[in-house]
């Protein structure tokens, strides 16, 4: 039986786990996601809307960045 807790397959598709590559790149929590909802979006059954909220928080990474800019 998998642990869908600490160890969910749809995390290990391709040999590495999607945390172990989010943090060996130091993405930050928005792009973070993004891969970990790209990632899983053809194996769990939810491709359209795992894609979607992608898309979602790659718009939230570039409006902190665009805000961040404005601040400067």
């Amino acid at each position: 039986m998998s642990d869908m807790v600490n160890n969910p397959p749809h995390y290990k598709t391709g040999g590495i786990e999607t945390i172990d590559y989010i943090e060996a790149k130091r993405l930050d929590f928005h792009l973070g996601n993004a891969v970990k909802y790209i990632s899983r979006a053809e194996h769990k059954g939810t491709y359209t809307q795992d894609l979607q909220k992608a898309i979602w928080y790659l718009n939230r990474a570039i409006e902190v960045k665009e805000k961040n800019d404005l601040s400067r």
